[in-house]
């Protein structure tokens, strides 16, 4: 019985799966096209979503992959890595660059130039791929030489694989030339293989199109009645890659100095600490993955360090002056060397301001604070005035009643009851008092 009852619902999960199974695949004889829409910086984690929309569409059996991409350009290695899985994809993929209006420069060049089918929308523009340095320093005129003739083997080497104009793809990236979808379709040989209005216009042509694959096969694109299929980015990926953006990035550095600072002017407070902490160690992620030029971050810490000094060195505010300076034009050179992903004066500007006017605001505020004498535990007893309860002598101690509180007291001359006195001095439980009309020590 126990056997019946075990193969019946094995049965039913593998009826169950075997359902489940028929309905994410494609219906017999349709084919599957597998989506895949990118709109930001290259770096490790587009190329993660990229290349993971590709095995994706590798264990599902799909007749193409289509990334719509739009990007302003990001990190060579991160391109190289996007360009290696698409060489060894089972199916064709297609870069269409879309809609209207959209660009795919500097490294979105390489990654367009790279695929099997290349594709734009009208009033798009691919190109300007001349490399930088990866932590936006500038650097000396042959390394410079060097990296961008790499770069233009690079392309060159693509584009004489896909059958596309080396001329002009060297050109882009060692001039920065850019070119329109009707300049990049009608060079000879183009840039690209056609123009499409949108994603179903794009399938539309490619049906019956035969596409030469890296290795020289060729494969017969058949896209009627595709099922198209998007990925989307994970939740991981997409909390990543918004961290990731310079702006984002930016604003985390700047409220972890500001939680940071907070905390170390007002010990305890831990809100400010945990969160000044948190954005600070996830600023510091993005500043891995994007090209940050060192100088600007070290100008950010000197123009900090410089806030911090004014509260203590008197310089009639030329620390201060220095300070948000530095932090201005270290803020700028962060992300400056890499076009499309700086940061914005829009947003620079007033955090710069923010940063100094709290850390000088708290600050003077904390120093004021610690020049006043404590008002609380043993400290702030001394200076107190009270009252005598008993007649005291330097031979016979008393009480007193000071701060509400009921206290023995010795004092080296004599005070009768009632008397006001002053306590000068904390031993133990013991305080030691002088008549209040006598000058303080």
């Amino acid at each position: 019985m126990a056997r019946t009852r075990f193969g019946v619902l094995a049965a039913a999960l593998l009826s169950l799966s075997g359902a489940v199974g028929a309905a994410q695949a494609p219906p017999p004889g349709r084919p599957l096209a597998v989506v895949a829409e990118f709109d930001g910086i290259i770096h490790p984690i587009s190329a993660e979503y990229l290349n993971d929309t590709i095995n994706q569409a590798d264990t599902s059996g799909a007749e193409v992959v289509v990334f719509i991409l739009r990007t302003p350009g990001g990190l060579l290695d991160s391109t190289r890595a996007i360009v290696s899985r698409m060489i060894t994809s089972r199916a064709p993929v297609v870069v269409f660059v879309g809609p209207s209006g959209a660009r795919s420069a500097s490294a979105g060049f390489v990654i367009t130039i790279a695929a099997d089918v290349a594709v734009m929308a009208p009033g798009t523009h691919i190109g300007a791929a001349h490399p930088v340095s990866g932590s936006g320093q500038p650097i000396d005129e042959t390394m410079a030489k060097k990296a961008a003739s790499d770069t233009a083997a690079y392309a060159r080497s693509l584009a004489e694989a896909r059958g596309r104009n080396v001329t002009l793809s060297a050109d882009a990236v060692l001039e920065s030339r850019a070119f329109t979808d009707r300049e990049a379709l009608q060079a000879t040989p183009p840039l690209i293989d056609f123009t499409a209005q949108n994603l179903e216009d794009v399938l539309r042509q490619l049906d019956g199109r035969t596409v030469t694959r890296f290795d020289g096969r060729t494969v017969t694109v058949n896209t009627t009645n595709a099922q198209v299929v998007r990925v989307e980015m994970t939740r991981r990926q997409r909390f990543l890659s918004a961290i990731a953006h310079p702006q984002v990035a930016y604003l985390l550095m700047t409220l972890g100095m500001l939680g940071l600072t907070i905390e170390l002017w007002n010990p305890g407070a831990v809100v400010p600490g945990v969160v000044g902490g948190l954005s600070l160690l996830l600023a510091f992620f993005a500043l891995q993955i994007l090209p940050v030029s060192t100088t600007g971050l070290l100008l950010v810490l000197f123009g900090l360090g410089l806030l911090i000094l004014e509260l203590k060195v008197p310089s009639f505010g030329v620390l201060g002056v220095g300070g948000t300076i530095s932090l201005l034009v270290g803020s700028i050179m962060m992300t400056r060397q890499t076009p499309g992903i700086a940061v914005s004066l829009g947003i620079i500007v007033p955090a710069v301001l923010a940063v100094a006017a709290i850390v000088l605001f708290l600050g003077r505020l904390a120093l004021t604070a610690q020049a006043r004498p404590s008002t609380t535990g043993m400290e702030g007893l001394i200076g107190a005035e009270g009252r005598t309860r008993v007649p005291l002598a330097p031979d016979a101690p008393g009480q007193i009643d000071v701060h509400g509180e009921i206290w023995r007291a010795l004092s080296r001359e004599a005070v009768p009851a009632g008397a006001t006195v002053r306590v000068v001095e904390v031993n133990g439980l013991t305080l030691v008092v002088e008549p209040a009309t006598s000058p303080q020590t």
